[in-house]
């Protein structure tokens, strides 16, 4: 919406007043700052005079309370600075090799009832039974692997009761490759792997249509790691880190790229049973 000059010189006079009383900053106070005569500021809140101030006052005016100058002066709705804003849209945060670690499930908690789509490094570790989480956490959690696994288990155990709706697209050949106890999966046993894929068969009984598995051909489309929590945060995993993002266009570009495999899956979630069953059978 477009305003004139007098309904504009309105907007920064309220949105001083609202700045100010945000961070308990007296008139005295903000003249100090600025470097002008406290009857300055008095008459900026005033109005008495229908014009703008300059747009050094008017910068200074917002850098001493700490919000934007375009927002003072009504070119934007985001009281926050350029800066402020690039930050909260993005954030790189750590990702040890762990379970389901604690940056992850807050992400979980914040999204309950959204949503969630998820490309996994690996099996998802939603789906994972004991034994596999203990073959491949083991190296490197030591002795505090049971530990680890049973917190992990009362998270997932949290997370599939939560109301989110999950789901998760991954190469069709990940899941051959666990089958077959090849690439990553080399040396997990086959009863470990029989007994996963039973378990993937009968959680996908339990709760499909709240979760749904895609499997896409990885020679045709690619995706990395990523987790979009609804409408809230976008996900990339790096390896040692996290790449977060809460800003609306990357979190709308990351679910179209989610669609998008979704659309190319080889196998739909109606035949994932199937698929599941026949490498069942072919576990050696």
């Amino acid at each position: 919406m477009k305003l004139d000059k007098r309904d504009r010189a309105a907007l920064f006079r309220q949105r001083l007043a609202q700045a100010m009383r945000a961070g308990a900053t007296s008139q005295s106070a903000l003249a100090r700052a600025v470097g002008v005569n406290r009857s300055t500021v008095s008459q900026m809140l005033s109005g008495a005079d229908a014009r703008l101030p300059n747009a050094q006052l008017a910068a200074e005016c917002a850098a001493a309370l700490g919000v934007s100058a375009d927002w003072l002066l009504g070119l934007t709705d985001r009281p926050e600075r350029a800066a402020d804003l690039l930050a909260a849209a993005m954030l790189m945060t750590e990702a040890p090799r762990a379970l389901i670690d604690e940056q992850i499930f807050a992400w979980h908690r914040e999204a309950a009832g959204y949503k969630i789509r998820h490309v996994p490094a690996t099996l998802p570790d939603l789906l994972k039974t004991r034994a596999v989480l203990r073959w491949e956490y083991e190296p490197h959690l030591g002795i505090t692997v049971d530990q680890a696994i049973g917190a992990t288990e009362d998270r997932l155990a949290w997370m599939r009761g939560a109301g989110s709706d999950y789901e998760i697209a991954m190469p069709l050949h990940e899941i051959g490759a666990f089958a077959r106890a090849e690439g990553y999966y080399a040396g997990l046993p086959a009863e470990v792997r029989r007994a996963q894929l039973d378990w993937l068969l009968t959680v996908y009984d339990q709760l499909y249509p709240r979760l749904r598995l895609f499997l896409y051909d990885a020679r045709r489309v690619f995706s990395a790691p990523i987790t979009v929590f609804g409408p809230l945060i976008a996900v990339l995993y790096l390896g040692r880190n996290y790449l977060a993002f809460r800003d609306t266009e990357r979190i709308r570009a990351l679910t179209q790229h989610f669609d998008w495999l979704v659309r190319e899956a080889e196998v739909t979630t109606r035949d994932v049973p199937e698929v599941l069953r026949h490498l069942r059978e072919e576990v050696r």
